[in-house]
């Protein structure tokens, strides 16, 4: 063996012994961390219950909660705290003895996916919920910290049921639309605000929707638009279908009444309104996005179907007066337009509706 390949293995010899003493420093490095993170739960969970337990002091003072009421979440937030710090010791000591045990060649899952799934389904109305039917993916989310009084909540608005017209000097009955076969339907997004800061009596709820007013004309009737003026005229053929409709994009906003029941936790109160009576007053303002009618025919044998996109003479502001009862996500829902239908009608005609409106 020559001089040159002593060198060349003692070299080697040395960085493995100094691989190996690398090692075995960073192993009892880590088990001195774990070791001092373990005596800093204690501390730190003892910490967190004085500043629950000065939280719930200060609500009891204000009048927020019984004597009752600060005495049970005293002893919840101080059993939490006793079972994080046993739970959080032990998962330390876990760490330490497979350390102890195994050194650095200690076996990890590794994650299939590089982001974590997060799915909600639900009606929010309790606990900090948001109403949220969704799926989000996060590459690095993180749970947001709970917040002790939420005051504002969101729904998706869906509405549908019986559309008509009240024609100026005419009543209802009279209507030349038919009663079954005019239809609305509503689409929309809602947040609900309480209103005071101790009470959840009042809530202001207000968002935006699309509005879809279908009316069917009675007979073989459709819409002419002639000389600024839209109006009904027999057509030419038997019709099979006449369909005319509105579709707008109106931001509704009501003064929601009924009761709630209060739920306290340990971190947070919430206000439910689980089967419980509301109550909505308000109104809406909005734009027309378009208007359209839709006929089928047969002409000379041949089934024919007319998709007819035009103005109409329609309003293009859209205004009115809205109100729905209830209880929990489903509710009787009125509307009533202020806005004639048509500008500069003679006979000015007001779109009315009655239907269903479930929050989900």
């Amino acid at each position: 063996m020559n001089t040159i390949t002593r060198v060349v293995i003692t070299f080697i010899l040395v960085l493995c012994i100094s691989g190996l003493n690398a090692q075995e420093q960073n192993h009892t490095s880590e088990i001195a961390k774990l070791k001092s993170q373990r005596e800093l739960v204690e501390k730190q969970e003892k910490e967190a219950l004085k500043l629950e337990v000065a939280e719930i002091d200060e609500r009891f003072q204000k009048g927020e909660i019984s004597a009752e009421q600060a005495k049970d979440l005293k002893s919840a937030a101080a059993q939490k705290r006793a079972l994080n710090i046993e739970n959080r010791q032990r998962i330390i000591d876990n760490k330490i003895a497979l350390l102890e045990r195994n050194g650095e060649d200690t076996l990890t899952l590794s994650d299939t996916l590089s982001y974590k799934t997060r799915i909600r389904v639900g009606w929010g109305q309790e606990e900090d919920d948001m109403r949220v039917f969704g799926i989000r993916f996060d590459e690095n989310w993180k749970e947001q910290p709970v917040k002790y009084d939420r005051r504002t909540y969101s729904d998706l608005v869906v509405a549908v049921g019986l559309n008509n017209a009240i024609i100026e000097g005419s009543s209802l009955s009279d209507s030349p639309y038919k009663i079954g076969g005019s239809r609305f339907f509503e689409l929309g997004w809602a947040w609900r605000t309480r209103v005071f800061k101790n009470s959840n009596f009042m809530r202001l709820n207000y968002g935006f929707s699309f509005q879809f007013n279908g009316l069917k004309p009675e007979g073989n009737q459709y819409f002419v638009t002639e000389n600024g003026q839209t109006e009904l005229q027999d057509f030419e053929f038997d019709l099979k279908k006449s369909k005319f409709r509105m579709d707008n994009l109106v931001f509704p906003v009501h003064l929601e009444f009924g009761p709630s029941k209060r739920r306290d936790y340990s971190d947070k109160f919430r206000y439910s309104l689980r089967n419980q009576f509301r109550i909505g007053l308000g109104g809406y303002g909005g734009f027309n996005l378009g208007t359209r009618q839709k006929l089928k025919y047969n002409r000379n044998g041949e089934s024919v179907k007319d998709k007819l996109k035009r103005g109409y003479n329609a309003s293009d502001l859209i205004y009115g007066l809205s109100a729905y009862i209830g209880v929990d996500g489903v509710l009787l829902y009125a509307k009533y337009d202020l806005n004639p239908i048509f500008k500069d009608a003679l006979v000015e005609q007001r779109n009315v509706s009655l239907g269903l409106r479930f929050d989900l």
